[in-house]
């Protein structure tokens, strides 16, 4: 498959409602289940023994330290760590590191292997209310294989935030985007309505509105979102000042709610911006081609106010963020 193709691929699951999910193996201890992430957010898989690891003097306890990966220094992470099954002894001797793209920001992941790629609808995806994995809110969401196992979606920007909280949002920068801007009274005294499955993500954007003393409300997935606003009256959809929305989400992906909300004449002039960590030029295209009127990076979500007032101002070519 080339690299056009892999693009094409991404973007038409998601327009499906579908996901191709990475599976891999953090233990293969009988209590353990499987882990998986998108498979797009993947590069490769290396050996961990192949690479010469250089520690960070006062790093984060997770961040072991960086390989160099065709001449890029790499950060790798303790994922078994994180989710309390550290590899130790002859399974760490034999563990891969599983090397993945967010946002543009090139990881490693610690895991003991690759398991297989399998499909999913995101209707087969749940988001679990709680696992005790020793904390709360590391599981996004959950599936099953075809054999009935287990298989967990770990919320990795949480990750991100932890470890190497300088790639993640700064909500503070918004503060200063927003001097001298006339914000319309519609998002002044409106709620923004917000789909967004990652605890983490949801925290940033909640703090960026609060900053900005206006008003949002979060839904775990694009499901909810659409029930709450198909319970709405007529009048009251029309009060809603804009919609973001993730791309990957249990039960219904940000395409399917952006389709579903611009053919319906009664919702389709609400703004909708897309807020995704699956930032290729083909999901914004697709994003646009279903009428999303923005999309932007989350790592850069502190500007997402900025863009609904210049989206909401009727600007012919708003600023869509890279």
């Amino acid at each position: 498959m080339s690299m056009l193709d892999n693009v094409d691929a991404v973007t038409n699951l998601a327009k499906n409602n579908e996901v191709q999910l990475l599976v891999f193996q953090i233990d293969n201890t009988d209590d353990s289940p499987y882990y998986a992430i998108n498979v797009f957010k993947t590069r490769e898989v290396v050996e961990a023994k192949r690479h010469y690891l250089t520690e960070i003097p006062s790093a984060h306890p997770l961040l072991e330290g960086t390989i160099v990966l065709r001449g890029l220094q790499v950060p790798i992470i303790d994922l078994p760590s994180w989710v309390d099954r550290p590899l130790v002894g002859e399974k760490r001797d034999r563990s891969n590191i599983l090397i993945c793209d967010f946002n543009g920001i090139i990881i490693g992941l610690r895991m003991l292997n690759a398991y297989r790629v399998i499909k999913r609808n995101w209707n087969q995806m749940h988001a679990p209310d709680a696992y005790a994995m020793g904390r709360d809110n590391m599981v996004m969401n959950d599936t099953r294989l075809d054999d009935g196992s287990l298989c967990l979606i770990l919320d990795f920007e949480r990750l991100l935030a932890e470890v190497v909280p300088s790639a993640m949002v700064h909500v503070d920068k918004q503060i200063t985007d927003l001097k001298n801007v006339t914000v319309p009274k519609k998002l002044l005294n409106g709620t923004t309505l917000i789909a967004e499955d990652s605890k983490t993500a949801q925290r940033h954007l909640s703090d960026i509105f609060k900053r900005a003393n206006m008003s949002c409300k979060i839904f775990n997935n694009g499901k909810l979102l659409i029930e709450y606003i198909d319970a709405l009256s007529d009048e009251e959809k029309g009060k809603i000042p804009a919609v973001i929305t993730d791309i990957e989400m249990p039960e219904m992906s940000g395409f399917t709610v952006t389709r579903l909300l611009k053919n319906n004449p009664i919702t389709s002039s609400i703004p909708i911006v897309v807020n995704s960590s699956m930032t290729g030029d083909n999901n914004k295209r697709e994003a646009e081609s279903l009428g999303a009127d923005g999309f932007i990076d989350k790592t850069k979500s502190d500007g997402v106010i900025r863009l609904i007032i210049d989206l909401m101002k009727g600007l012919e070519t708003p600023v869509l963020s890279a």
